[in-house]
């Protein structure tokens, strides 16, 4: 929505809708005229609380809001410089989606899917990729998501034409990029901050290798060695890649243990149940 006058003209139509549930504590609330819950989506909570009229914003939201929910501890504990009110804390499920096939050839391919938008920082395994890619040209690096920011889109989609052994993918459907999951080697994700990443837990739960930059978002899902690979550095980054394809044992380990931490932490089931729970407040 542009404007609050288009909300307004939303929520005037028959049937009139009760309740909301938003998701960004700055995008999604601050137009809502009706009773509402909030989630925090993360850059809110990271990026956005650092500009004061979003923060003056954020804060009037969540003296409206009639719950809140982060999706970790660590982003709870974030929140409280935010807060008026105690913030519940809740796992982020996510849909069981039909998966697809599809053919990579005999490439080792880690895919980073992100919203093209500088919190993402695709740009940061560039260099120390492309070397490595020069060494080894069965490893590319497949960088794909929506082009958000337009200005930053050219920026990478810049540097990536000069840059050997990483591509820009064209944005792809919840099933075709599921398949393409299946396919690669290993998920990678290069955020500056996370609130909690779906592409990370699609991956653990479609068997996939997880290398994550170590910020608190990531590292309160990613157990390093146990669920998946935390990196600090591109260099530490490529080190762990390498580990990763020579130790098959490591590639079990975290496969397997990143679908058990799924099942026990992130069923759709328990979040359907626990979001019911919430709506119910807002009557």
């Amino acid at each position: 929505f542009s404007s609050a006058s288009d909300v307004s003209s939303l929520m005037m139509q028959e049937p009139r809708f009760e309740a909301a549930l938003a998701i960004h504590l700055f995008k999604g609330v601050r137009l809502l005229l009706v009773p509402f819950g909030v989630v925090f989506g993360g850059t809110d909570v990271n990026e956005d609380v650092k500009d004061e009229h979003k923060r003056a914003v954020m804060e009037e939201v969540l003296r409206k809001a009639r719950f809140a929910v982060a999706f970790t501890d660590k982003l709870k504990e974030r929140a409280k410089v935010l807060l008026v009110r105690n913030v519940r804390v809740y796992s982020s499920g996510f849909l069981q989606l039909l998966l697809l096939t599809c053919q990579m050839g005999n490439l080792r391919v880690f895919l980073l899917v992100c919203g093209l938008r500088r919190v993402k920082d695709p740009l940061y395994l560039l260099e120390p990729f492309a070397e490595w890619h020069s060494q080894n040209p069965l490893v590319v690096l497949i960088i794909i998501g929506p082009k958000i920011d337009p200005v930053f889109t050219a920026e990478v989609e810049e540097s990536v034409k000069r840059t050997v052994g990483v591509y820009l993918a064209a944005d792809l459907s919840q099933e075709e990029l599921h398949a393409a999951m299946q396919k690669s080697f290993a998920l990678v994700n290069s955020s500056l901050s996370e609130g909690m990443s779906a592409a990370i837990l699609e991956a653990m739960d479609l068997g996939l290798p997880v290398l994550a930059r170590d910020v608190p978002g990531n590292a309160a899902i990613v157990e390093h060695e146990v669920t998946g690979l935390l990196y600090s550095s591109p260099q530490e980054f490529v080190s762990l890649s390498r580990k990763l394809l020579d130790d098959r044992g490591l590639q079990e380990r975290l496969v397997r243990n990143g679908k058990n931490y799924i099942t026990a932490c992130h069923t759709p089931m328990k979040e359907r149940i626990t979001y019911q729970k919430l709506v119910e407040t807002l009557y």
